[in-house]
């Protein structure tokens, strides 16, 4: 007993959960970089990001399949959703600190967060998910309705013009951009800085790689979601050790690269933005 690794982390996210998060994350970068880099051809910076996928034409070929692969991802988690849901207690469940699903405390726990920062309240104590997570779940959920169904269409012009008026096709071409600037914008910025860089979860949250958050954090951040879990028994089923060095080193180079290339986004994409035709 003496040599086993202490269980000081509490089980977050399942593996299905996570391989759906590495999956979109690496399919959010490589389409973050090959539509920045075709936004940007008249700029170096937009020319040396084509030239890494082998020329522009390459790079929307790329940005075309990554985009097929991303809507098969989305009907996987389609399908992940209703095979996992408990149908059986639906109306309960939806109203479960558990589900994902906006509640009025939500918007509570929001103003007295805001109220915290600004040290006129105490800090909220939070369940399962706090607002901004469940804002992130939904942000990516409703953007790759948005971005699909627009890339959809742009992808295949000619058979989108047997349904549509041939002019919606350059409102559904500034929907995708803009929704496409408005998502990186949020990875790159809110959620990049709440889920890693923010004190609390400093230098890097693994939680998403890992499966599991720290006890002790979870235990001051969310102590609804740790109390209801000991009333309800379940705390000690749920409690893992740690990942060893090595995994937790890869981990952080994974993350951090993935945190690199997004900021070289960002800022390329801010920098550069008044030389290019909108």
């Amino acid at each position: 007993m003496g040599n086993q690794p202490a269980k000081n982390r509490i089980k977050r996210f399942t593996p299905i959960q996570r391989l759906f998060h590495l999956l979109l994350l690496l399919f959010f970068l490589i389409q973050g970089a090959t539509g920045v880099a075709r936004m940007y051809i008249e700029t170096g910076f937009g020319q040396s990001l084509v030239s890494c996928f082998g020329g522009y034409e390459n790079a929307l070929i790329i940005h075309k399949w990554v985009g097929i692969f991303l809507l098969l991802l989305f009907l996987g988690h389609l399908a992940y959703l209703f095979f996992n849901i408990g149908w059986k207690n639906f109306s309960q469940l939806i109203n479960s600190p558990d589900s994902l699903l906006p509640r009025w405390v939500d918007l509570g726990q929001f103003f007295q967060h805001v109220g915290w920062f600004l040290g006129i309240t105490k800090a909220p104590e939070f369940d399962r998910w706090g607002y901004w997570e469940k804002f992130d779940y939904w942000a990516v959920f409703w953007g790759m309705v948005i971005l699909g169904g627009t890339g959809l269409l742009l992808a295949y012009p000619l058979a989108a013009s047997r349904l549509l008026p041939g002019w919606t096709l350059n409102v559904v071409f500034w929907i995708h951009r803009i929704e496409a600037i408005l998502a990186m914008g949020h990875v790159f910025t809110i959620h990049f800085f709440v889920a890693h860089l923010r004190r609390h979860n400093f230098p890097m949250d693994r939680a998403i790689f890992e499966g599991s958050v720290d006890l002790a954090a979870t235990r001051h951040e969310k102590p609804d979601w740790i109390q209801r879990l000991e009333k309800m028994g379940l705390l000690p089923g749920l409690l893992v050790p740690e990942a060893g060095k090595k995994q937790q080193i890869v981990f952080y180079l994974f993350g951090y690269a993935a945190i690199t290339l997004g900021l070289i986004l960002l800022i390329g994409g801010i920098i550069n933005s008044p030389h290019i035709t909108w």
